[in-house]
């Protein structure tokens, strides 16, 4: 099935009836973290370049949308360039694909489970799961909304990326570090001081 217009961002469901939509948010979770893990542990481009073709392929078997999910993971995509220009001027090619193709690796897996998992199912899975920190004193109702936050930010840092870069490109501005760099911090420095006023407000900013 297509997906919806909306889909392609990080913390967006896109609903379907593949596999991996009928796979509970535990299992998918698990294997984000096995990735994770192997991202960090895995060494030389042709494994990082491997490990990028399979997760692709993963994509493609969720029906996710790949325009809208291309154009969602715009910003991803530009960090990932430029910052295997930069290992490519400090360490070297090899180094520069293996960062790079690890980095999107990441975060288009993270996207996959987001995807193809409803916000409440994860949230549900999260908190289950964090029970055992009541142990230490930490709420699993606080690290199920702390985990809702970062799905609802990403999309919404995301989408601060975009119209900061249409803004300079309006200016004539679009190759120049400053004009897209200063907007884009200022303006998330912005959105978490109203997240963390708004938390305080209800007696959660501890």
């Amino acid at each position: 099935m297509s997906a919806p217009a909306a889909a392609g961002l990080l913390g967006l469901y896109v609903p379907g009836d593949t596999w991996l939509h009928r796979a509970g948010p535990g299992p998918k979770a698990a294997g984000l973290a096995l990735l994770g893990a192997w991202v960090v542990v895995g060494r030389g481009p042709v494994a990082a370049l491997a490990t990028l073709g399979a997760v692709v392929v993963l994509a493609a078997t969720a029906r996710i949308g790949w325009r809208t999910t291309a154009r969602g993971l715009l910003p991803v995509l530009v960090a990932a360039a430029l910052l295997a220009a930069y290992q490519v001027w400090q360490r070297g090619a090899a180094v520069a694909v293996e960062v790079s193709a690890d980095l999107v690796s990441a975060v288009l897996a993270a996207t996959v489970v987001t995807a193809t998992t409803p916000a409440d199912r994860m949230l549900d899975a999260v908190v289950r799961a964090a029970r055992p920190l009541r142990r230490v004193g930490l709420s699993p109702e606080t690290v199920g909304l702390a985990v809702a936050l970062l799905l609802r930010s990403v999309p919404a840092l995301a989408r601060t990326a975009t119209e900061v870069r249409d803004a300079a490109r309006a200016r004539g501005l679009e190759r120049s570090p400053r004009a897209l760099l200063v907007p884009a911090a200022v303006r998330a420095v912005g959105r978490a001081r109203l997240v963390g006023d708004a938390l305080a407000a209800r007696g959660l900013g501890d």
